[in-house]
């Protein structure tokens, strides 16, 4: 068995591949293996888990796999299976994809320990990040970590009224014919007044300029799809 930290880093663009590899390089102690493939690293992961296996991953989301016939098409996909086989390997995201909302239901739903864009990967920020993996703590690239708390700070101050409102408001040209369209949780319907206060404290939490900027806003926060 090796001495050395196992990292397998996945990616389908091979340019990606040996720009991160650089910065890995200069990591001491680790052994690095890389693959354009999620099913290929699946299976290296799968193979070597009785002898010497992977201790860490670090894998883009998203996979151009083409017409190609593959069982596993993407970074998502390779957690997921990985979770569900239960494999002991910490796993880390180094991706481009930045949109809020993508980030939110990756971080929620699948917990990878990193989450790094490609964008701002460097030899320190990747150190320090396979250390907290180690210590099976969390690592958010800092614009990440930013979206994370803002999407937060929005649903702790969202309720149900709120979120009408924000999808409604697109399909009405007048604040007033939101009047009807909106009822509270007793079934109630939601007098304008209470729309317009609700309205103003929705811009205010969004620190949109007016009702086209805050639609623009939930949306890039994925409160709106």
């Amino acid at each position: 068995m090796s001495d050395k930290l196992k990292l397998l880093l996945v990616d389908d663009h091979q340019l990606i591949i040996e720009g991160i590899t650089s910065y890995l390089k200069d990591i001491d102690g680790l052994k690095i293996t890389t693959t354009n493939s999620c099913d290929e690293a699946y299976r290296l992961i799968k193979s070597s888990l009785a002898i010497d296996p992977f201790h860490i991953l670090f894998t883009d989301l998203s996979f151009d796999v083409g017409k190609k016939n593959v069982a596993i098409d993407g970074g998502e996909s390779l957690i997921k299976a990985l979770q569900k086989d239960k494999v002991p390997i910490k796993i880390g995201v180094i991706t481009g994809h930045s949109e809020t909302n993508r980030v939110f239901n990756v971080v929620k739903n699948l917990k990878p320990l990193a989450y790094i864009l490609k964008g701002q990967c460097n030899t320190v920020e990747l150190n320090f990040a396979i250390q907290k993996m180690m210590s099976d703590q969390v690592y958010y690239t800092h614009d990440i970590h930013e979206k994370l708390m803002k999407r937060t700070l929005v649903e702790i101050q969202m309720d149900d009224v709120a979120i009408q409102i924000l999808k409604e408001l697109p399909n009405h040209t007048k604040i007033s014919n939101l009047e009807g369209e909106i009822t509270k949780p007793d079934g109630s319907l939601v007098k304008i007044r209470t729309i317009e206060s609700k309205l103003a404290k929705l811009r205010t939490d969004f620190n949109a300029n007016n009702n086209t900027d805050l639609v623009l806003k939930a949306k890039e926060l994925g409160v709106l799809d």
